[in-house]
């Protein structure tokens, strides 16, 4: 499941896992797992938490789960965000999964609304630095293309 920052994925994701038998793994859970030893916006934390999810993505390809709701940001201009996804998908792909993409989008006012609920900063540590993470969520939409609409 993807989109731009605090558009609703880990909460869609927490409603899928009530009535379906998917685990979430949200973007967060390895950035936060990462962020106490290295920052995520360095070398080493980008490099930790890929190799955390790329663990994680290869023992569920390899279990007898169900199948597993990700979440991420994608950023449509950049073809290292294309080239990480294909690599991700290829790992489920390779064991006979079937890939299902869910997009979410709202507008830029309901995404600053929804950066302060209490449900995402509980979940997410790294976004509790509220101003830290509106200029973030910001920025990236400036620099980055966050939905597959242009």
């Amino acid at each position: 499941m993807f989109g731009p920052q605090a558009v609703g994925k880990m909460t869609v994701g927490h409603e899928l896992e009530k009535t379906t038998s998917l685990k979430l793994f949200h973007n967060h859970m390895t950035i936060d797992l990462v962020n106490p030893f290295f920052d995520y916006d360095t070398e080493t934390g980008k490099k930790l938490v890929r190799l955390f999810r790329e663990e994680i993505f290869k023992e569920v390809a390899s279990s007898d789960l169900g199948g597993l709701i990700f979440t991420f940001q994608w950023d449509f201009d950049r073809k290292k965000t294309w080239d990480y996804i294909e690599n991700v998908a290829k790992i489920f792909k390779n064991k006979g999964a079937e890939i299902c993409w869910v997009e979410l989008e709202a507008d830029v006012e309901e995404r600053i609304k929804r950066n302060k609920t209490e449900h995402r900063l509980k979940h997410k540590p790294t976004k509790r630095n509220i101003e830290w993470s509106e200029k973030d969520l910001k920025k990236s939409m400036l620099e980055h293309r966050l939905n597959s609409k242009i």
